[in-house]
């Protein structure tokens, strides 16, 4: 049994700069509604088939805007090739990949 309380996010099938800005809100509001310091924001990437490097910037600010608070996010339901593209970068060590 988690402690955190767990919201979910549903991610963009194309995660890039034109969904960016509305993505990193949508994170930023359900962030800002969980108890600090034991949040969970789930970011179900299932429906996620692309992401450029602006797509990984916005997934790396709302991780930082999630540290800054005290909770964990986790990436849930990626595929082969954004797992691999995380990977490349250096970012999956930001996530709880599911």
């Amino acid at each position: 049994m988690s402690e955190h309380a767990e919201t979910v996010f549903q991610a963009p099938a194309k995660l890039g700069l034109k969904t960016r800005e509305e993505f990193r809100r949508g994170c930023e509001s359900l962030l800002d509604s969980l108890p600090r310091g034991r949040g969970r924001l789930v970011i179900d990437m299932e429906l996620t088939q692309d992401i450029d490097s602006a797509g990984l910037q916005s997934l790396m600010l709302v991780q930082r805007y999630a540290a800054e608070r005290k909770h964990v996010v986790e990436l849930r339901n990626t595929n082969e090739e954004i797992r691999f593209l995380l990977v490349l970068t250096q970012l999956d060590s930001l996530f709880e990949l599911d």
